[in-house]
């Protein structure tokens, strides 16, 4: 994934025009607009702010990351967390580990043996 695109997953996030960011950081529109068009590439320090102003990393929006470090969807993840409000991250939380359950629910299941029985396994 591209910076644009990444830019353009981040202004949906946040419901925000191109306009409204370039204003906040005191960007051209034009600028940013070839940012997220991928036409050119923002200096350090723009980088930086927008980093700053999404409260990701710089890695995040360059969609760097290493072996031992977290995926770009974790690392979404974990941004969407963060722009939620106490109550809303601990409902998010909630439905996670209701997910969860579901799935160790499916995964006894279809471990058991009525069900390997089922699928032809001995």
């Amino acid at each position: 994934m591209k910076l644009g695109e990444i830019l353009k997953e981040l202004l949906f996030l946040h419901d925000m025009t191109q306009k409204q960011l370039a204003e906040a950081l005191d960007l051209s529109p034009s600028a940013l607009g070839n940012y997220i068009q991928g036409s050119r590439e923002p200096d350090y320090g723009t980088l930086i702010r927008i980093a700053d102003y999404f409260h990701v990393t710089t890695d995040f929006l360059l969609n760097h990351s290493q072996k031992s470090r977290i995926s770009h969807e974790e690392e979404l993840l974990i941004h969407t967390f963060r722009s939620l409000t106490r109550e809303q991250q601990e409902f998010y939380l909630e439905q996670g580990q209701i997910f969860i359950r579901q799935n160790r629910k499916k995964e006894s299941s279809d471990s058991s043996p009525a069900r390997q029985k089922d699928r032809g396994v001995s």
